[in-house]
């Protein structure tokens, strides 16, 4: 199927101007279809060279029945690859009609369709984006071609249908929303089942939280804290923006199966349903959630309000609202220290990929067409992005960064702007040279580093920063002293604010008195680089770290450690070593959960092989023991709780684990809800101490969509041949699975302990997983390549099956991308192994 490149793009935004869509959707008529009928609104301006022009419409229907342009019937022959051709249309207004039945997802694209496993209940919903609105309905499908969208829903009696604009119950099934604001194809979103809802208002506008009955108990719980987040960020963006909140409810809808974090149409933002927590979460998870909600709501403004006119302004949707949630949050609720956790997380996705070869801009030019531009969906336009913008409010200073995007916002409010527009609206607020800011910050690729060096002693010391790169820098330069009164804690002496040019080279800098203990570049994680840290710095590192007072400063030496892995600049089980001495002394549980997920995932898994694996396992294990010890009394539940989770997942010998779920709990807690019991159970299968019947009755236990998910991941996990066997035709032969339940399985099937026994299927992976993406379209493609990748098969011989298949197989575009940075993973593992 063809996907919209740029050029037609262009081309059908001069030629039309679309007014309005009126949609009727009938989710009554069966299990695989709905109806679908579509009435646009649009006018064509002249021509330039003929009297009449040519365009088409997107629609990829199970049938289309019928469709007509000013009552003229269409030939429904023409239908050719989700294109329906337009043509000899004379300037003025026309009227397309379309009728046709459209098929249910399973993969979470289009109109997805869940029935949940506790109570047979069932649920649809759309996700649209990018290019997606073909599955739903006819449109002229572009984010520059904005509409009003009227939209009328026949539904089953007992089911509730939400939609961008308030909606009414008319009776009988049906159901009418409200027309929206003008508003881009992508967002436009319904929602239809038998949701449990929870209501308020705030500020004269309906707010509403909706999820599914099988866990409307644990929405109940939250919704106090759901609410309370959701009007902080509202009154906070009031502050902010001079623009106010452009549409008639804010409706959050957590969603079965949603392949993203959440989506931002406007009015009826949706989430994945498992941020409607049915197990035990630390308050760093809770905080993720805020941060999502308040990352959604900013793109009320960034993205639905104003709107990117072609995707390679992606960043002016995302960058923003990644870099306004992290803000909004910090500024407005309890979690004040979510900047912590976007350098330990968000940062390490967006260096990671910086470095691999599918790097491209922040803001890149010559996207061509959709499937290029869901490919810059990554840790660059979120993370990389948002750090920009950081970068950008240090250098600008926040008033003039605000006073600019307000300007932005006035100039094209539910209209479309790109990345020209929005240098102009910051241009007019300050002095400083916003166009080279962006040529350097948004139009280059990878990351930039600062090594520093001291010298001299006491009276007259000196710094030397070597910077490699091409951005200019505003830095914070933390100095730190040794506490003469508390061994193994440091103090701040003082920080420098310094600007380094954007040509790189070296700076010098003069201190006086005593050399510090340790000197830390970047402090604060004001701007997107990499940094070392000279000798003595390092030393004081390794030996007082956990003493560092502030956890932000912690955070980046944290980082630095990592990179320095990754680089192959340090030792693994040197930085196994560190964590081993400093994080049961730490008290940020972003740090805590960030450091043993790289040490197991990373180090682990994929770095160390062999007796050196089996001791890293051992040394986390001690590790997780020590925090279990220091949370006995119950004083921090959050980090007893990610201890007994990573204690599980590197366990080498089953029978502790395997107590903990026969007693139901782990001595002096926690008590196992359902996901511990899943991970638990995951765990025994992989180490070969569980069976089939065991996973059938936890099963029965937890019958939940949630419990098909662990039940599928642990059957995967059994070190059984008939067992892989039947887990592999599960994923690549059938297309049975749905979204959900193939990355479970996928995530079950690849073990490290288990190469043996799966070295006959690394072969395997590439031409099923080539067949399997071209079948099943991008979010599988996509999945197949995170999840589904044999990512512990570190050896040089699976490189070369890999890099055959990239140069051979010509994959779809989302699988060959997820490839390419999987096998460019790889060859740093062999690096950093030495091999």
């Amino acid at each position: 199927m063809p996907v919209l490149t740029r050029d037609e793009a262009q081309t059908r935004a001069r030629l039309l101007d679309v007014q309005r869509y009126t949609i009727e959707l009938d989710l009554t008529r069966g299990d695989e279809t709905f109806d679908s009928r579509t009435l646009i609104r649009f006018t064509v301006r002249a021509p330039q060279d003929t009297g009449t022009a040519d365009t088409f419409v997107e629609l990829d229907p199970a049938e289309l029945r019928s469709a007509t342009l000013d009552g003229q019937s269409l030939d429904t022959a023409a239908l050719d690859g989700g294109r329906l051709p337009l043509t000899g249309l004379a300037p003025g207004e026309h009227e397309l009609a379309v009728d046709a039945a459209m098929r249910y997802s399973r993969t979470g694209e289009g109109m997805h369709r869940f029935t949940d496993p506790t109570d047979g209940e069932t649920y649809v919903y759309t996700q649209l984006f990018l290019d997606d609105i073909k599955r739903v309905f006819a449109a002229f499908d572009q984010p520059d071609l904005k509409a009003v969208f009227e939209l009328s829903v026949t539904a089953p009696e007992g089911w509730q249908v939400l939609a961008n604009g308030i909606t009414e119950h008319l009776g009988g099934g049906r159901w009418r929303a409200a027309a929206t604001q003008p508003i881009s194809t992508y967002l436009v979103a319904v929602a239809a089942g038998p949701w449990h809802s929870v209501r308020t208002e705030h500020r004269g506008l309906p707010f509403g939280l909706h999820c599914r009955r099988s866990l409307a108990s644990h929405l109940e719980a939250d919704a106090d804290e759901l609410f309370e987040i959701t009007r902080a960020c509202f009154d906070r963006y009031h502050e902010k923006f001079e623009e106010p909140y452009p549409f008639d409810s804010y409706d959050q809808a957590f969603v079965p199966e949603f392949n993203h974090g959440a989506m931002e149409n406007p009015g009826l933002v949706t989430f994945r349903d498992e941020y409607v927590y049915r197990s035990a979460v630390t308050d760093t998870e809770r905080q993720t959630r805020a941060m999502v909600i308040a990352h959604e709501m900013a793109h009320m403004w960034f993205g639905d309000l104003v709107t990117l006119a072609w995707w390679d302004d992606v960043w002016l949707n995302e960058s923003f609202a990644e870099y306004m949630g992290f803000q909004t949050l910090t500024e407005a609720t309890r979690f004040t220290d979510t900047w912590v956790d976007f350098g330990v997380a968000r940062k390490a996705w967006g260096y990671d990929a910086d470095q691999r070869p599918s790097t491209h801009p922040v803001a890149p030019e010559g996207v061509e067409d959709t499937a290029s531009a869901m490919l810059n969906f990554d840790g660059i336009s979120y993370a990389k992005g948002a750090s920009a913008l950081r970068q950008l409010v240090v250098w600008l200073g926040e008033k003039n960064f605000l006073a600019g995007i307000n300007t932005h916002f006035a100039r094209h409010r539910f209209g479309n702007a790109d990345l020209a527009d929005f240098i102009d609206s910051l241009a007019r607020h300050t002095d400083r040279d916003m166009h080279s800011w962006a040529a350097s910050w948004l139009r280059t690729t990878g990351v930039d580093t600062f090594t520093p060096a001291l010298g001299g002693d006491k009276g007259a010391w000196t710094l030397e920063v070597q910077h490699t790169g091409g951005r200019p820098h505003r830095l914070a330069v933390g100095l730190y002293d040794r506490d003469p009164a508390e061994p193994g804690r440091l103090v701040p002496r003082t920080r420098w604010e310094r600007d380094f040019p954007a040509q790189g080279g070296l700076t010098s800098l003069k201190g006086d008195g005593a050399r510090p203990a340790l000197v830390l570049l970047n402090d604060q994680d004001y701007s997107y680089a990499k940094v070392r840290l000279d000798p003595d710095s390092w030393s004081t590192a390794v030996e007082d770290l956990s003493g560092l007072p502030d956890p932000l400063a912690r955070a980046v030496i944290w980082n630095a450690a990592r990179d320095m892995v990754r680089d192959g600049e340090l030792a693994p089980a040197d930085y196994l070593k560190a964590a081993r001495a400093h994080l049961p002394h730490e008290s940020d549980l972003a740090i805590v959960q960030g450091v043993l997920t790289f040490a197991g995932r990373q180090i682990a898994a994929r770095y160390l092989a062999g007796d050196a694996r089996a001791a890293a396992l051992s040394t986390l294990t001690a590790l997780c023991r020590d925090l279990l010890r220091r949370t006995e009394s119950g004083e921090n539940p959050g980090l007893r709780l990610v201890a007994v989770r990573h204690f599980v997942d590197a366990a080498q010998h089953p029978a502790s684990i395997a107590a903990w779920l026969a007693d139901g709990t782990v001595h002096g807690g926690p008590e196992l809800d359902p996901e511990l019991r899943w991970r638990i159970l995951t765990r025994l299968a992989v180490l070969g101490a569980t069976d089939e019947a065991a996973i059938g009755a936890e099963l029965e236990r937890d019958p939940s969509a949630t419990g098909q998910e662990g039940a599928a991941r642990c059957g995967a996990a059994l070190p059984d041949p008939g067992a892989k066997s039947r887990a592999w035709q599960a994923l690549f032969t059938g297309d049975e699975l749905s979204n959900y339940l193939f990355v479970a399985t996928a995530e079950g099937f690849w073990q490290p302990e288990q190469l043996d026994l799966l070295r006959d299927y690394v072969p395997r992976y590439y031409p099923d997983a080539v067949a399997l993406a071209a079948r099943r379209g991008p979010a599988m493609a996509s999945a197949a390549a995170r999840y589904a990748f044999p990512v512990h098969a570190v050896d040089t011989e699976h490189l070369r099956v890999g890099e055959a298949c990239l140069r051979d197989a010509d994959p779809v575009p989302a699988l060959r991308r997820g490839l390419a940075d999987q096998l460019d993973d790889l060859q740093r593992a062999l690096r950093v192994r030495g091999d």
